[in-house]
C-alpha cells in the first residue's frame, strides 16, 4: 500500500518534533541538575541572571523601569513595594516572602515574572540559586569589575613542578578543581612559530630554527623570546591591536572618503612599543600630549590617537551635527578600548544595565568638547586637506632629531591632525535622546561614579581624566589592557568581551589570576613588554595543543587552559608570512601606506568621483612587499582580501576581532596574486639551489610551515611535483608563471618552475601554514 505524502510529512514532523522534545528536556535536566554551590554569590551566580532577565525594566534606566523596582540595588529591592507597600521584592533569609521568588514561580501568566510577553524564562537552576541566594541573606556586591582589583596570595597545587611563573598557579589550580590536567610542552618547531607568530607576527627564520633546535640549555626558550622582543618587528606586531582600537585607516570616511596622512601617527605607535613606552605614558601621550607641561612635538604627535575619527568633507552638511559626532566619537572609544564599558548605550538615555546615567555620559563628553575643530573645515581637495585643524606640520628638520622615527621619504609638506583645545572652556550640556540640537541641564567634567568619583584636585581637561584613568584605585584601566593582551597571545581574553566588563559582559573565567596579572602590571609600572614576557613564558602558554576526546568533552571551547592556543592568525599576518616565508618581504618600517594587488573597479564602483582615492592606482616595486599592515585602509573600501580574513575596517573601535571560516578565505589563498607570486618567486630561488627536489620541497616546507616536513607529506609533494612536471604544457607554464611583477629568472626551465611553484602553492594553502597552534 503506497503512503499518501501528507501522511509521510506529519509521520517526519512528528519524529523530528519528538526527537527535539527528547533533546531539550534532556537539556533542561541537565541544566536543572547542575550543582548549586555551597554559598551563591551575588557577582558570579545571582547578577548574570538579573542582568538577562530582569534589569531591562528593573534596572538603571529611569525612563524605562517598572513600578519603580530596582533589582540592581538592595536599598530598593529591600523596600516596600511602590505598588503594594505591605509587600517587599526581596526580605533576606524569606523566599516565601519575596515578591521576586513568589513571581519567578508562580504559575499564573497575570503575575509570572518575567512576563510571557518577553519571552524570557528563567531555568530551575536560576529559579533555585535565586532562592539560595534570599535564604543565605540576599547580600549584594558592588559589581566585580567596578571592585579595584587586589594582589590575591598565589595558590597551593599539587603537580608543583609544572608551574614556571606565577600565571600556572593560577591556571592549574582551577584544572585541578575540575579534575583536568596540562597538556606537555608543545614540540620546540611548533612553540618556535607560536612564539614568532606572537612577537613579530612573521614565521622563525631557517637561521633562528636551527639555533634553536640546536640549544639543549634550560633557558633555550627564554633566549628566543629575548631575540624576538629586540626585534624591531616586534614594535610592527604589537600596533595592530592598538591601531583596531584607535580606528586608524588612510581615508576621512563617510561618502567622499578622501585621502588622509595619519600614518605618522602610526608610526608613533611603532616606535612607542619598541621602546617599550610604559602603558600610562603611552595612553597619557596620546590623550593628553599637547596639554603636558613643556610638551614636545613627539607627545603632539602622540595625540593623533583622537584624530583618529571619521571627518566629513561633504558639502551641506550641518557643522555642529558633523562636530557632536566626533566628540562622540572619542567619548565611546575612551569608554569602550580604555575602561572596557559599554558607555556609548548611556549617549540617548540611563544605561539600561550599567549604573552610568545619561548625564554621567555628558560630563565624560565634556573633556572631548573643547577641541578647537569644527564640524567640516573643507570639502574634499588637494593635500592642504589630509588633514584638519588642529593639525601639526613635520619638517624635515623634525625627522632629523625629535621625530626620528616618522619615515618621510620626501620633501612634500606632512601635515597630521592631532588635538589642541580652544582658549576658553566650551560649555557641555546634555542632548536630549542624544540630539546634537536638543541641549538640556548644563554639565562640567567628571567621570562615572560607580567606577571612580573624579578627584576634585586633577585638573578638569583630558590631561585631569588620563590622571584618573591611571589612578591607582581605577578598577578598570589594568584589568582591560591585561585582558587585551591574554587575547592576543591566548585568543581570547580572561573576559571574553573584552569591550564590555559591564553587567552584560562575561564573568571572567580566572578572575583571580585577572586580577593577580592587574595588580603586579601597575606595581611594575605598566611595563608592557615585561607582561608580555611573563604571558609567554609560562607553562600555559608553552602547552600543547593538542586536543584529547577526553578534553573535547570536559573543556570545548578550552575555558580551563589545559591545552595550548589554536587559531588562525590576523588577515595582516597572512600576507606577511607569505612575503617572509618566500623572500619577498620589504621590511621597512613606517611611512605612507602602500596600495598593493587589488581586484579591478572596486574603488571606481563605490566613490563619489572627487579625491585622490577616487580611482585605485597600484603601487609597483617594492611597495607590493610591504607588510599587510601598511595596506593602504579607504574605509568605503577596505582592502578585500584583508577584509575576508576578518581585518577591521577602522570605521569604530574594535578591541576583538570575528574570526570566521569561509570557503572564500580558501579561494584569496588560491588566486590571491601575493600568494601566487610568492610561489613563484620561493619556487624559483630553491631551482637555483643545487640540492635534489625532496631537499627544495623539505626547505619551502620548513620555511612556510616552520617544521621539518615528515615522511608522508614528502611523498606525497614529491609525487604532486612529479605529476605536475609531466602534466604541464609550455603555455600552461607560461600562464601560471605570469602572475605578479617581479621578474622571473632568465634562462630557466619554465615548466620546472611552474611545477614547484604548483607545490609551494599548496604548502601555503595547509590549514596549518596560516593556523597558530
Amino acid at each position: 500500500m503506497r503512503m499518501s505524502p501528507y501522511y509521510l510529512l506529519a509521520l517526519i514532523a512528528g519524529f523530528v518534533w519528538y526527537m527535539q522534545s527528547c533533546t531539550t528536556n534532556r537539556a533542561a535536566d541537565h541544566n536543572g541538575s547542575e550543582n548549586i554551590p555551597d554559598m551563591v554569590s551575588y557577582n558570579f551566580d545571582i547578577r548574570p541572571i538579573l542582568s538577562d532577565k530582569c534589569l531591562a525594566c528593573h534596572g538603571p534606566d529611569a525612563n524605562k523601569r517598572e513600578a519603580g523596582l530596582r533589582l540592581d540595588m538592595a536599598e530598593s529591592a529591600y523596600k516596600a513595594l511602590q505598588e503594594h507597600p505591605s509587600a517587599h521584592a526581596l526580605v533576606p533569609g524569606k523566599p516565601d516572602v519575596s515578591e521576586v521568588f513568589l513571581r519567578i514561580t508562580s504559575p499564573d501568566t497575570s503575575i509570572m515574572m518575567p512576563p510571557p510577553s518577553s519571552n524570557l524564562k528563567l531555568s530551575a537552576r536560576e529559579i533555585k540559586l535565586i532562592e539560595k541566594w534570599i535564604q543565605q541573606g540576599a547580600a549584594y556586591e558592588k559589581h566585580w569589575s567596578f571592585v579595584a582589583p587586589k594582589k590575591l596570595t598565589i595558590p597551593e597545587v599539587k603537580q608543583t613542578d609544572w608551574p614556571k611563573n606565577e600565571i600556572d598557579y593560577f591556571v592549574l589550580q582551577k584544572q585541578e578543581q575540575k579534575g583536568l590536567t596540562p597538556n606537555d610542552e608543545a614540540d620546540k618547531e611548533r612553540l618556535l612559530k607560536r612564539l614568532s607568530l606572537d612577537l613579530v607576527g612573521l614565521p622563525p627564520s631557517l637561521q633562528l630554527m636551527d639555533s634553536f633546535l640546536a640549544d639543549k640549555s634550560a633557558n633555550a626558550y627564554e633566549k628566543a623570546v629575548d631575540q624576538l622582543l629586540k626585534n624591531p618587528a616586534y614594535g610592527e606586531k604589537m600596533a595592530l591591536h592598538w591601531l583596531d582600537l584607535a580606528r586608524y585607516a588612510d581615508s576621512h570616511g563617510y561618502q567622499d572618503d578622501g585621502y588622509r596622512t595619519q600614518w605618522p601617527w602610526r608610526d608613533w605607535v611603532i616606535h612607542a612599543f619598541n621602546k617599550n613606552m610604559h602603558y600610562n605614558d603611552f595612553v597619557t601621550w596620546q590623550l593628553a600630549g599637547d596639554l603636558m607641561p613643556n610638551s614636545t612635538k613627539e607627545q603632539l604627535l602622540a595625540t593623533g590617537f583622537n584624530r583618529n575619527h571619521k571627518i566629513t568633507e561633504e558639502g551641506g552638511v550641518i557643522p555642529e551635527e558633523y562636530r557632536t559626532m566626533y566628540v562622540t566619537d572619542r567619548n565611546d572609544l575612551f569608554g569602550k578600548g580604555l575602561l572596557g564599558v559599554t558607555i556609548e548605550c548611556a549617549h540617548c538615555h540611563d544605561h539600561k544595565y550599567d549604573p552610568f546615567s545619561h548625564k554621567e555620559y555628558y560630563q565624560l563628553f565634556a573633556f572631548f568638547n573643547n577641541v578647537k575643530e569644527v564640524g567640516i573645515e573643507s570639502v574634499i581637495g588637494g593635500p592642504d586637506t589630509y588633514a584638519k585643524k588642529p593639525l601639526m606640520e613635520i619638517c624635515d628638520e623634525d625627522i632629523q632629531s625629535i621625530l626620528s622615527f616618522v619615515n618621510k621619504r620626501d620633501t612634500n609638506r606632512l601635515i597630521v591632525s592631532v588635538m589642541g583645545d580652544l582658549d576658553t572652556t566650551r560649555k557641555t550640556f546634555i542632548l536630549k535622546r542624544g540630539v546634537y540640537d536638543a541641549p538640556g541641564e548644563e554639565v562640567q567634567p567628571g567621570t562615572p561614579k560607580a567606577i571612580l568619583p573624579f578627584n576634585p584636585s586633577y585638573p578638569k581637561n583630558r590631561l585631569g581624566l588620563a590622571k584618573w584613568l591611571f589612578d591607582k584605585k581605577n578598577p578598570l584601566t589594568a584589568r582591560v589592557y591585561v585582558n587585551l593582551l591574554w587575547q592576543e597571545f591566548f585568543g581570547k581574553g580572561i573576559v571574553k568581551t573584552s569591550g564590555d566588563f559591564g553587567m552584560q559582559g562575561d564573568l571572567p573565567t580566572h578572575p583571580a589570576l585577572l586580577d593577580w596579572l592587574a595588580v603586579d602590571f601597575m606595581e611594575h609600572n605598566w611595563d608592557i613588554k615585561r607582561l608580555v614576557k611573563q604571558m609567554v613564558t609560562s607553562a600555559t602558554y608553552r602547552q600543547s595543543a593538542v586536543m584529547t576526546p577526553e578534553k573535547l568533552a570536559t573543556d570545548p571551547d578550552n575555558v580551563l587552559l589545559a591545552r595550548g592556543p589554536r587559531y588562525r592568525i590576523h588577515a595582516e599576518f597572512v600576507k606577511d608570512l607569505v612575503l617572509s616565508s618566500s623572500g619577498l618581504l620589504n621590511p621597512t618600517i613606517g611611512g605612507p601606506s602602500v596600495k598593493p594587488y587589488q581586484p579591478a573597479g572596486l574603488w571606481e564602483g563605490a566613490t563619489s568621483g572627487r579625491g585622490l582615492l577616487s580611482t585605485y592606482n597600484q603601487d609597483h616595486g617594492s611597495s607590493l612587499y610591504r607588510r599587510g599592515m601598511y595596506t593602504l585602509i579607504k574605509r568605503t573600501v577596505p582592502p578585500p582580501s584583508m577584509a575576508i580574513f576578518d581585518a577591521s575596517n577602522r570605521d569604530l573601535c574594535e578591541v576583538k576581532r570575528l574570526k570566521t571560516n569561509t570557503p572564500l578565505q580558501a579561494l584569496v589563498m588560491l588566486n590571491d596574486p601575493t600568494v601566487l607570486e610568492a610561489s613563484r618567486v620561493l619556487a624559483a630561488r630553491l631551482l637555483q639551489e643545487k640540492s635534489g627536489v625532496n631537499d627544495k620541497i623539505s626547505k619551502a616546507f620548513r620555511l612556510i610551515v616552520s617544521r621539518k616536513p615528515n615522511e608522508k607529506e614528502t611523498k606525497l609533494l614529491t609525487a604532486y611535483y612529479e605529476k605536475e612536471l609531466k602534466k604541464l604544457t609550455p603555455a600552461t607554464a607560461e600562464k601560471s608563471l605570469a602572475v605578479g611583477e617581479y621578474p622571473v629568472p632568465a634562462r630557466m626551465d619554465k615548466t620546472r618552475l611552474a611545477a614547484l611553484m604548483r607545490v609551494v602553492t599548496t604548502i601555503y594553502n595547509l590549514e596549518e601554514t596560516i593556523t597558530k597552534s
